[in-house]
């Protein structure tokens, strides 16, 4: 069976450039040809064989999104049970895939390894959802980074984290989230300033990660935290929100993945800028003194993001927001509001979302040889940002798992 999606917009995400009247072959699952001359390959127009062919009218033509920080809501188990709430995260996954076109999620933590299980039943094709790369529990220390959320890991010494991250890596995560630090949401003692683990936890922590061969995902919001990650070999440091000329000369130097997940800082009732953004703040509702912290740590958070951007850091976008249909869209505004073209929004969500979970040989671009996980969007992203929210078509493997032309 193949697909021909004809009369498309491309936005390849290799080019900083909208092409025309491309035309783009899909068969087994994969791109096998692409072509920008105007003419279209074997099957087009009248359609003929087994080719399905999709007149996208001049729609954009792009690769799915990526979000590569995420978290299930957080609920305590007397709230809700937990198998409604793993049946809840799912249903929440696959929306983001079916309503926003995001194909891609690295999971930072979350309880009862039910982020292993949806990979799982993703992977099978149980279900129709989003590619997930799952961490767990994210570890901390004993008075650590968000402990009520539930996802926490509370850990000691050396062998405390060694013992944890054996755990994890048993229950089958691809990736170990480590909190080195405080953050802005959590309480008084809770602090983006500190940092949590002590330098034999640090070590052990990390020489563990390297010996099983796991990428370290390091939660990191201030200088030395972040210096310590970079240092013991992270592989993508989550947040800077405070950092300095060494932090950005370390990246640089040892080509570590930064996730700026500007939203954590920047969604409060003070900052939002459009209704998207005001819708989100009022639905959250975040206690004033929440608000106060992440408005008292949003400028220096932007500047530290515009130097890396601006210094060439490899940078993926990542919300840390919820619900997950629309935390990587506000994320993308937040990215140009803060200084960022739509073209480098749109690689960060796209072709460095696949890189940062090991899939960019085979996702994160429109080009041939690579699987067919496509959006179409009414409107071009590099005009603005914003378009990416006009979905049309999610492809999957070229199958179309939602399509909303008729709405």
């Amino acid at each position: 069976m193949r697909t021909l999606l004809e009369n498309a917009t491309l936005v390849d995400c290799v080019q900083p450039r909208a092409v025309e009247r491309a035309a783009v072959l899909i068969e087994g699952g994969r791109i096998r040809e692409i072509r920008t001359d105007g003419t279209t390959p074997d099957g087009g127009a009248s359609g003929g064989g087994d080719t399905t062919v999709i007149d996208l009218r001049g729609a954009c033509l792009m690769p799915g999104l990526w979000d590569v920080h995420i978290h299930p809501d957080y609920y305590a188990v007397d709230d809700m049970p937990l198998a409604d709430q793993v049946t809840l995260f799912g249903h929440r996954l696959q929306a983001a895939l079916t309503e926003s076109g995001i194909v891609g999620l690295r999971c930072a933590g979350s309880h009862s390894y039910m982020d292993v299980a949806w990979k799982r039943a993703f992977d099978s094709d149980q279900h129709v959802g989003p590619r997930l790369f799952a961490a767990g529990h994210f570890l901390t220390t004993t008075g650590g980074h968000f402990l009520t959320s539930g996802h926490a890991l509370e850990c000691n010494g050396p062998y405390g984290f060694v013992k944890a991250i054996r755990e994890q890596m048993k229950n089958g995560v691809d990736h170990i989230k480590l909190n080195l630090s405080g953050g802005i949401m959590g309480p008084a003692w809770d602090r983006h300033q500190n940092s949590f683990l002590l330098q034999d936890e640090l070590k052990a922590a990390f020489e563990i990660c390297h010996l099983r061969e796991f990428k370290v995902m390091a939660h990191a919001t201030n200088p030395e935290a972040v210096k310590n990650a970079i240092r013991l070999g992270a592989h993508s440091v989550e947040h800077g929100y405070i950092m300095d000329d060494e932090c950005i000369e370390l990246f640089l130097a040892h080509d570590t993945w930064y996730v700026p997940t500007l939203a954590i800082s920047h969604l409060t009732p003070h900052q939002a800028t459009n209704h998207w953004e005001l819708g989100w703040v009022e639905r959250r509702n975040l206690a004033p003194d929440l608000c106060c912290r992440a408005d008292a740590a949003s400028d220096v958070h932007r500047m530290w993001f515009e130097k890396a951007l601006k210094a060439g850091v490899r940078m993926a976008l990542g919300s840390d927001i919820r619900p997950l249909k629309e935390a990587a869209l506000l994320e993308l505004g937040l990215w140009v509001r803060d200084g960022a073209t739509p073209w480098q929004a749109l690689v960060a969500a796209t072709r460095n979302g696949a890189a940062v979970c090991g899939m960019g040989a085979e996702l994160g671009t429109v080009e041939v040889g690579k699987l067919a996980d496509l959006i179409v969007v009414d409107g071009n992203p590099l005009d603005d940002i914003e378009n990416v929210r006009r979905l049309q078509l999610v492809l999957k493997e070229g199958v179309i798992v939602s399509d909303k032309r008729k709405r």
